[in-house]
């Protein structure tokens, strides 16, 4: 009579277990790798560009995962280059990283902000192009900057620029 309770708990045990996947399995769909810029299409949208120096202007920049699912984990690494000069955008201020989960066809956006310089200021960037790393990776894509010279902070600190968190695209 005993081993009729025993085994119908073993059985419900053993389904339960085989039920749950903690991530740590070997499931063969790791969500939880970054996703990789090689593995999402990058898609610079039309900006509300700043039209003279003093005036913000914004970039939306669209990923579409393309592979594998993976995740998006931080803020995005931008980097601005022209004159022989490289500069990290910083985070805006304020701003909270999110975790998303992209399966494949999912799509997620940002935004970069920036003020326009005047050409030739002394702490003006005249960006060339915009280089974008995926957080928890170290391979970017440089695309060609269109948007005009970016100011510097008054303090010398960087660019007057920066790079909002990551947002979930559609449902």
């Amino acid at each position: 009579m005993r081993a009729i309770p025993l085994t119908v708990t073993a059985l419900a045990a053993a389904l339960l277990l085989t039920a749950c996947d903690d991530g740590g399995g070997k499931s063969g769909n790791n969500a939880d790798s970054a996703c990789e810029i090689g593995g999402v299409s990058v898609q610079i949208g039309s900006a509300s560009v700043a039209p003279a120096a003093g005036d913000t202007g914004e970039i939306p920049v669209s990923l579409t995962n393309q592979s594998a699912p993976c995740t998006l984990d931080h803020f995005p690494d931008v980097v601005l280059s022209g004159g022989g000069s490289d500069v990290t955008v910083p985070t805006l201020k304020g701003a909270k990283a999110q975790k998303l989960k992209l399966a494949k066809g999912d799509s997620a956006s940002f935004s970069l902000t920036y003020v326009r310089g005047k050409d030739g200021a002394g702490n003006t960037l005249a960006a060339k192009t915009v280089k974008i790393t995926l957080p928890g990776t170290d391979t970017g894509r440089s695309f060609p900057w269109k948007y005009g010279p970016v100011a510097g902070k008054a303090d010398g600190s960087g660019p007057d620029a920066s790079v909002s968190a990551f947002q979930q695209v559609g449902d």
